[in-house]
């Protein structure tokens, strides 16, 4: 059975550069990178946020997520999940848990020469390679509404069902992992709204309302849609976008090419003229992958959301530095 855990390089800037977040445990006199195992029903971004306060006495952001960690404990296959995470606020005093005996921040270099196993060299090494500091920009896709044959009123107004109110309220602490208080900017459908409330609750954030973001008659993105998204990523603000199955693809193109990426081809989506905001429709000739500094990101990662999933785009002095997804199941 695989054992899954979740950790994260918490860093944070230092007179010699960026420091890194260390732990020694006692009972095997090792220094890691702090992680732990999942809880049941804990997401893994949760689990890396908790264990990093738990063990180092760290508040983060998580950032870019890295290449998980695969090795055997006991002859039993384990996963940790990694993240890159900022340290918003460090409590020194913390009393260390059970299996944590010192903290400490050093230079990512010495961090490198201290460290005890191959795998967090490793993961320190995928943390260095691209930039540790940005800002997320969030497209999520609304949680599970009511059935349309089972809503007669207008169609703007249709709630969240059971299960999708339920995913709400869980992805608020979810989002908070990654924007702890972001600005919200969702249609103005009563799913979308329902969908964010928990997370503007949980965070104090407050929710824009905007009409370029609802479902239009030709089932495709509205046209100021497109300036919308082209100025949330040029602001490089944390941000949440709540929108529709329907308009979400064509705003992850604007964002991606906002953004200096190249944008996945589909059929009838958009080349925006970022500058102006004015988009042209093109004819879809097939698939591309998005390219983010240079690397191919899986087509996996852009194809259309679920109800409640959502990406993580995250900006870098205007550029993108990477994509990340996330589903509740």
């Amino acid at each position: 059975m695989l054992i899954r855990a979740a950790g994260a390089v918490a860093w944070r800037p230092g007179p010699e550069g960026t420091e890194i977040l260390l732990v020694h445990r006692a009972k095997y006199d090792d220094w890691s990178l702090p992680k732990g195992k999942v809880e049941p029903g804990e997401p893994l971004p949760v689990t890396a946020r908790r264990e990093v306060e738990e063990e180092g006495g760290a508040v983060i952001t998580l950032g870019k997520r890295l290449a998980p960690a695969r090795y055997k404990v006991n002859g039993n296959p384990k996963q940790v999940d990694w993240w890159t995470a900022r340290a918003t606020s460090v409590d020194d005093g913390a009393v260390p848990n059970h299996e944590v005996d010192q903290a400490i921040w050093l230079p990512l270099a010495q961090a490198l020469k201290r460290v005890s196993y191959k795998q967090d060299v490793s993961v320190l090494g995928d943390f260095a390679a691209r930039p540790a500091d940005t800002v997320p920009l969030i497209l999520l896709r609304h949680a599970k509404a009511l059935p349309r044959s089972e809503w007669s009123s207008d169609d703007g107004d249709r709630p969240l069902d059971k299960a999708g109110t339920a995913d709400a309220a869980s992805l608020a602490p979810l989002l908070a992992c990654f924007a702890p208080a972001a600005d919200v900017v969702s249609s103005p459908t009563a799913r979308c709204l329902d969908t964010v409330r928990p997370y503007a609750d949980l965070s104090g954030s407050k929710v824009r309302a905007e009409q370029a973001l609802a479902p239009s008659a030709s089932k495709g993105p509205r046209a100021d849609s497109y300036s919308l998204i082209s100025a949330l990523v040029a602001a490089e603000e944390p941000v949440i976008v709540c929108g529709h199955r329907e308009n979400l693809p064509a705003l992850l193109d604007v964002a991606l090419a906002a953004a200096d990426a190249v944008a996945p081809q589909r059929a009838g989506s958009p080349e925006p003229d970022v500058a102006r905001g004015k988009p042209s429709p093109r004819p879809g000739t097939g698939k591309r992958a998005a390219v983010i500094a240079g690397t191919r990101v899986p087509e996996a990662v852009t194809r259309p959301l679920p109800k409640g999933a959502f990406l993580v785009l995250h900006l870098a002095r205007g550029t993108l530095a990477g994509i990340d997804r996330y589903e509740l199941s």
